[in-house]
């Protein structure tokens, strides 16, 4: 189905909304003061071996030294692929810093592998989440447009979603022909089709981008950052811009051009898809994003029946429980039941990805007697998370309508970017972060403003917490909102107002 993706561009933050017939399936966000870790490659210190977890910590220069398990040294790498995902898994030879003999190293426990004080390259494989540090591997895995690079395998491997035989072999074939004798490839979903030099500049483009984090090791004395993933706008031309998606629209021009750049050398028949937003209203409120977000960090989310869901997040655990509502049905109990859990499966999904949960979740269906009725929910909530990208692991229905399922988390859920520990609840709960609303109040202030080009002034009355985070941080960007909106900005710290409301009046030019 015709996908598009929609970008918000602002200094201060970049947001990236995924859509299918209207409805947000995804929301990416990046923070200019806080960019994700996820992809980065650094050389790192072992700073502690724990042989009873078999795991070890590395200082690779972050606040909080990096999780290193003796499962993400070397693992076995299949001749099938999870679609389109960066493995952190390959079929190795030895990573700098590792025993010479890999089967013998395989078998050995972590402490005959690793010592205090030995350098060895790794990779972040989740980013720091709460009060633990970044998990990382050290196997590690260059992505492309369509190829991801193992340096450490000698293996090709092709991603499921291909399912044609003829074509695996070919791909596989041309890969083979151009790999280097110590490095292996992942063939992406988005190699399908391609002609050979297509995949040859790819395979150029990885291997000259290994050489140049083999020569910043070298250089560097101790823990150094050695490579940088792409910033969040051309990691989402670079993963989800496929050719199934009908457009890509982004607001901010210097960005736009970034994209024709790079689009025009990796995917150049996708250019006439990419579109610059000129609208006079904020881009998320022209597309109804900014209102999705809102609701996704609701706790409820009705259904069109009439019924509902409830999420409820524990640090163990997120817990989500099916109600009928008010939704009573035509037939019979049984009926209305069914009809109930299996809409709450596809809104179930839906909000899964939408708000990025991972972990373990716990979800409570409604009371179902017949094994059949049991059995459809199942299946379909199997075959809903059977177009999610992120891994997932799925229990049978317990004989209490409970069903467990685990799915991978890498980074921070939509609610962990966007709040922060409940201040009256001992961090029981979340509301919106500080810089959250800061940056709602920007936002608002460029649409009080492009909707009324003559005011004189834009009075923004909030939280002291609020203002003195606009002032603090975003200075600058308060000075170019006033040029581009010819309009001063005027910021009031009002104590009484809770720190989750604002208030911003226009005032017109006196006559």
């Amino acid at each position: 189905m015709p996908r598009q993706i929609v970008i918000n561009a602002a200094p201060y933050e970049t947001r990236v909304a995924v859509l299918e017939k209207q409805k947000v399936l995804e929301i990416l966000i990046e923070r200019t003061h806080g960019r994700g870790l996820t992809g980065n490659i650094y050389k790192g210190r072992v700073t502690r071996v724990l042989p009873g977890m078999q795991a070890a910590f590395v200082d690779v220069g972050l606040p909080k030294a990096a999780y290193l398990h003796g499962s993400d040294l070397y693992q076995e790498l299949g001749d099938e692929f999870l679609p389109d995902e960066v493995p952190g898994d390959g079929s190795p030879e030895t990573p700098p810093g590792l025993p010479e003999d890999k089967h013998a190293a395989r078998r050995a426990p972590i402490e005959e592998r690793l010592k205090k004080g030995q350098e060895i390259l790794v990779q972040v494989a989740k980013e720091p989440i709460g009060g633990k540090g970044a998990r990382v591997t050290a196997v590690l895995s260059l992505a492309g447009r369509h190829l991801v690079f193992i340096p450490s395998s000698q293996h090709v491997g092709v991603s499921r979603r291909i399912e044609d035989e003829a074509e695996r072999t070919r791909l596989k074939e041309i890969v083979e022909a151009e790999r280097p004798a110590d490095g292996g490839f992942i063939i992406r979903t988005a190699c399908e089709g391609l002609a050979k030099r297509e995949i040859q500049g790819d395979i150029r483009f990885l291997l000259k981008l290994w050489n140049r984090v083999v020569r910043k090791s070298q250089q560097a004395g101790g823990a150094a950052l050695l490579h940088y993933d792409l910033d969040l706008v051309l990691r989402t031309v670079r993963d989800l811009f496929t050719a199934d998606t009908q457009r890509l629209v982004v607001d901010n021009p210097r960005d736009h051009q970034r994209i024709l750049d790079f689009v025009d050398t990796v995917m150049p028949r996708l250019k006439g898809r990419i579109e610059q937003f000129e609208g006079p209203e904020p881009i998320f409120d022209h597309f109804g994003i900014e209102s999705q977000i809102a609701k996704a960090l609701d706790r409820q989310v009705w259904l069109k029946s009439g019924g509902y869901i409830v999420i409820d997040h524990t640090e163990a655990l997120t817990a989500i429980d099916v109600n009928t509502g008010r939704y009573v049905g035509t037939k019979n109990q049984q009926d209305t039941v069914l009809k109930t859990n299996l809409e709450a499966v596809r809104t179930i999904v839906e909000q899964i990805r939408l708000r990025n949960i991972g972990g373990l979740i716990v979800i409570d269906f409604i009371d179902m007697d017949d094994p059949a009725d049991q059995r459809a929910v199942f299946e379909a909530l199997n075959a809903a998370l059977s177009k999610d990208k992120a891994r997932c692991k799925l229990l049978p229905m317990s004989g209490l309508g409970l069903v467990e399922m685990a799915r991978k988390r890498s980074r921070e859920s939509l609610m962990q970017v966007l709040g922060a520990p409940c201040p009256t609840c001992d961090a029981r709960g979340y509301v919106k972060s500080t810089p959250t609303i800061a940056y709602e109040v920007l936002r608002r202030v460029e649409r009080e403003g492009a909707l009324n080009p003559t005011l004189a002034q834009i009075v923004v009355r909030a939280h002291p917490a609020v203002v003195q985070f606009l002032q603090r941080h975003e200075e600058r960007t308060l000075q170019g909102l006033e040029s581009k909106l010819a309009t001063k900005i005027v910021l009031h710290g009002v104590a009484h107002l809770d720190e989750g409301r604002y208030e911003i009046v226009g005032v017109e030019a006196a006559a």
